[in-house]
């Protein structure tokens, strides 16, 4: 049960929105442009990979699975490798340079001050970008702070991975600036 009234027709930080749009359209925007919007190097799969990794390490279930749907939906419906990312990024089928990056993100995920100019000689070493290691950083840290608005309000996070599926499907296709379909709650979707 939420800690305050929130519409209970929306999960997650969707329900978080629509009880206060002022706060809504800069954390959308940024979301939009973290891991939507084109970038340089990165697939908007990477960066979905690099959210979900950081909200599964914060144990965050609705941020994790969400997430995990859309990076799926990113990556040409490869569920695989968001689960395999999700246990071990090291053994997982991406890139030397992601694993690095995924990295960086563990540390941020713990603490900031835990990025070591060792992490980032490594990163670059793989191939990794100023870019690509600032946008990581910067999800991984924006991910802990969506993280801990859904966890800390105690959202309604559905136990229904179909529904998962339909709702990062939506995303994928359309980003995050567009409104969210309402859940019916009924014993499937809860």
């Amino acid at each position: 049960m939420p800690h305050i009234n929130l519409p209970h027709e929306f999960p997650g930080i969707r329900s978080l929105f629509m009880f206060r749009p002022e706060t809504a359209g800069p954390l959308n925007a940024l979301v939009q442009t973290l891991l939507h919007n084109p970038h340089p190097t990165l697939s908007a799969g990477e960066r979905e990979l690099i959210a979900t990794y950081v909200s599964g390490l914060n144990n965050c279930k609705y941020c994790t699975t969400i997430h995990g749907a859309i990076a799926k939906h990113q990556l040409d419906n490869d569920g695989e490798i968001v689960k395999q990312v999700r246990i071990d990024p090291e053994t997982a089928p991406i890139s030397d340079k992601l694993k690095a990056l995924l990295k960086i993100a563990a540390k941020v995920q713990s603490g900031g001050k835990n990025v070591s100019d060792a992490d980032v000689a490594f990163a670059r070493a793989r191939g990794a970008t100023d870019i690509e290691i600032h946008d990581a950083v910067l999800i991984a840290a924006a991910f802990c702070m969506f993280n801990r608005y859904v966890d800390g309000l105690d959202t309604w996070q559905p136990d229904n991975d179909e529904l998962y599926d339909k709702m990062g499907e939506q995303r994928a296709r359309e980003g995050y600036l567009t409104k969210p379909f309402k859940v019916e709650r009924t014993e499937e979707t809860i």
